[in-house]
């Protein structure tokens, strides 16, 4: 059981996922992922959390956000996402899809449909398997010339 983006989750329901899936339901997990999943799927940084949690006037620091997402992801209730370097977002469709990452804008959109068919993996080294492979396809606006 998972909350679903734009469900009209409401403060119960969350309590009892984050109960179902391992975690205390504190008031900052609670109010966090109200933020998080009332707007339907979206991805979101950790940093963008914050602003809007300040916005709301939701008392949380920016590390308690990062560890609350990674407890969210952890818990199988977010799907993280990493683009460049640090930069990660947080998906709150944790069902199988890949990603367009608009490096001008620094904004996350998911792959519409079966849009990315993966070939051939490599074997992978002795003792191991592999899990899932995420793919996440940059872009940039083409710059065209004017004559």
């Amino acid at each position: 059981m998972g909350i679903r983006a734009n469900s009209g989750a409401d403060r119960k329901n969350i309590r009892l996922v984050l109960t179902d899936a391992g975690l205390r339901p504190t008031r900052q997990r609670v109010s966090l992922a109200e933020l998080l999943f009332a707007r339907g799927d979206r991805h979101i940084s950790a940093e963008g959390l914050h602003e809007e949690a300040v916005t709301e006037k939701v008392p949380v620091s920016l590390a308690t956000v990062y560890n609350t997402l990674n407890q969210f992801t952890s818990a199988g209730l977010l799907r993280e996402v990493a683009v460049v370097g640090n930069t990660t977002y947080f998906d709150t469709n944790v069902g199988d899809h890949h990603h367009f990452y608009l490096e001008d804008d620094q904004v996350v959109f998911d792959i519409p449909g079966k849009g990315v068919e993966v070939g051939a993996l490599p074997d992978a080294p002795e003792g191991m398997e592999i899990v899932k492979v995420d793919v996440v396809v940059h872009l940039r606006r083409k710059v065209t010339l004017v004559q």
